[in-house]
């Protein structure tokens, strides 16, 4: 089992930056793709970013794209989600998910653990 634990949530101003971090167990923290996605009250939970193992391949969503940087630190078992130039609209429950010996997807249902998920608020 691998156990994920996001911090770093909190309420910011748009425009402002806010950096996510999500700490996990296991001694192969380096094997897994690990992905960022998050939740709005009464949404489906959606795709925001997924990072390879060794951290050389990234995706975003649209919706991010050059103003969320996913990254890792792998002797620190910790992926980070950092993000700028915040928007009401990123207002969400963010997840960290992982997934074991596989390629990075902006699949949900590809991940096979989650974080609790740590909650993020943008005010207008």
């Amino acid at each position: 089992q691998v156990q994920l634990v996001e911090s770093g949530g909190g309420l910011v101003q748009a425009g402002g930056s806010l950096r996510l971090s999500c700490a996990a167990s296991g001694r192969t923290f380096s094997t897994y793709a690990m992905g960022w996605f998050r939740q709005a009250p009464g949404k489906e939970r959606e795709f925001v970013a997924t990072i390879s193992w060794i951290g050389g391949n990234t995706y975003y969503a649209d919706s991010v794209k050059g103003r969320f940087t996913i990254s890792r630190d792998n002797a620190k078992n910790t992926v980070y989600l950092q993000m700028n130039s915040l928007k009401p609209e990123d207002t969400a429950v963010y997840y960290c998910a992982a997934r074991p010996l596989g390629s990075p997807t902006a699949g949900r249902y590809e991940y096979d653990y989650w974080g609790q998920g740590t909650q993020v608020t943008v005010s207008s």
